[in-house]
């Protein structure tokens, strides 16, 4: 099963961009310091199945311009076809994830990727010195000077 959390609208994780936010459980990572640790276990929240994902999508039609998933690579294949039909939709689509890499066939459809694993010595994107990196995926453009601050 492809679970996640009731999906949340978002600001601030994908530049630029109004998303629907959708944070899937049974993260293999378990990154120390991690903010979503209720995400670990995989049958946490409810089934995202297509039907359901279409929904959420209809309701929020004209009110986002992206569809973000934190984690779910692990389900490269249900993955690949949630990102495959909001692209259809109209949608720009991203990744954050706690890899280093991710495969070719999931980055296909993605517009923008976050990677590296949350370590609190390093911080986030809002920090220079993080390990993470937050690219457009089309550009190859790192991304990550707009997360910091003046």
């Amino acid at each position: 099963m492809f679970n996640c959390f009731e999906p949340q609208v978002v600001f601030q994780e994908v530049p630029n961009e109004v998303s629907l936010a959708f944070l899937v459980t049974g993260c293999p990572f378990a990154c120390d310091g991690c903010h979503s640790q209720d995400s670990w276990t995989a049958t946490s929240g409810v089934e995202l199945d297509a039907k359901t994902f279409s929904n959420y999508l209809s309701q929020y039609k004209n009110l986002i311009t992206c569809v973000v998933f934190f984690g779910g690579e692990w389900q490269a294949h249900k993955l690949i076809a949630h990102l495959k039909f909001a692209q259809n939709q109209g949608l720009k689509t991203c990744l954050y994830t706690g890899a280093e890499k991710v495969s070719n066939s999931i980055i296909a459809h993605l517009d923008f990727l976050k990677t590296g694993r949350w370590q609190k010595q390093l911080g986030g994107l809002n920090n220079k010195n993080t390990n993470q990196r937050f690219i457009n995926v089309k550009t190859k453009t790192l991304l990550n000077y707009k997360f910091l601050g003046n």
